[in-house]
């Protein structure tokens, strides 16, 4: 079982419902040791003082914040506790949004699942679990982890509630200044991007099977399987996909729907995007750009403005 590494309690209005945090995930990477090429030996990292010189075990080690070079103001663990924070033993909820209304971009500052602590927990913790599995909205959540202060989002997974990690605002970079130069693409560019779309989407991401697999670690782990027998890895299964630049836009993404098609057992005949009916005519927006006229026989295709991050 997990270690708990907080505890406090869940802050919702009136109610309090004690609780440990415990992480929501666990790693399996292969880890490696740093060693001595010469003979084999293990490189070890050891903490000195920089005045005397002596090795210093974790208890002897302290913290402190530096205001200059020569000058550090000590902080111990009582200046800490003793912060006036509401947040230091409570997961306070703040607010209750929609939670598809929270950009992907803003997760990845931590998982964590909250256990009820002891019987008086139960109710309480149900009670919120219960709520909030009825709705589409998630409690947005300010808490103390680490020596900071956080703000994370509270749901429901399953008979549980998980607390998923937020970056501050103004820890997320602007995506404007790694967008590409303004480029158009036409109407049936789009109408086949969206059909290999659809011809590779799933309903839960478990039902991406195989897909899921980490063949990274897997590879890992067979060459150091090999090398610890005396013998020669595996050969991998397949060929490697050469990447090559895309000359026929068009022609890739029908090659692609195909492709997708084939993988899934379904029909793999000619693989073809056929045009939407032409929406009816609009006042023309107002344009930035210089759009070149068509030919009079033809109608010009409404065109589209793509940005994506590089």
């Amino acid at each position: 079982m997990p270690r708990a590494m907080w505890n406090g309690a869940i802050s919702f209005g009136l109610v309090t419902v004690p609780i440990t945090l415990e992480p929501a995930t666990e790693s399996h990477d292969v880890h490696f040791r740093q060693v001595h090429l010469e003979d084999g030996g293990r490189v070890r990292y050891q903490k000195r003082c920089e005045i005397d010189g002596q090795v210093l075990a974790e208890d002897e080690i302290g913290k402190a914040y530096e205001v200059t070079k020569d000058q550090l103001i000590p902080i111990t663990e009582d200046d800490l506790s003793g912060m006036p924070l509401p947040t230091a033993r409570a997961v306070e909820v703040v607010a209750f949004i929609d939670a598809a209304s929270v950009d992907p971009v803003s997760f990845g500052a931590g998982d964590y699942y909250a256990r009820p602590k002891g019987e008086v927990a139960a109710k309480p913790y149900t009670l919120l679990r219960q709520a909030l599995s009825r709705t589409d909205k998630v409690a947005v959540v300010k808490y103390a982890l680490r020596g900071r202060e956080r703000l994370g989002l509270l749901r429901p997974v399953g008979e549980a509630l998980s607390i998923q990690g937020l970056h501050w605002g103004d820890e997320i970079r602007s995506p404007a200044e790694l967008a590409p130069p303004e480029t158009e693409v036409s109407e049936k560019e789009i109408k086949g991007a969206l059909a290999l779309m659809d011809s590779m989407a799933v309903e839960h991401l478990d039902d991406l099977g195989e897909a899921l697999t980490d063949h990274y670690t897997e590879a890992l782990t067979e060459v150091i399987t090999a090398k610890a027998e005396h013998r020669a890895p595996a050969a991998p299964e397949g060929e490697e996909a050469e990447s090559a630049p895309v000359v026929d836009l068009m022609a890739a993404l029908e090659a692609s729907v195909a492709k997708a098609k084939e993988a899934r057992g379904e029909s793999s005949g000619p693989a073809t995007v056929h045009e939407m009916p032409k929406p009816k005519k609009k006042a023309a927006a107002k344009k930035t750009t210089t759009v070149k006229k068509a030919p009079a026989k033809k109608t010009a295709a409404k065109k589209t403005t793509r940005r994506r991050a590089s």
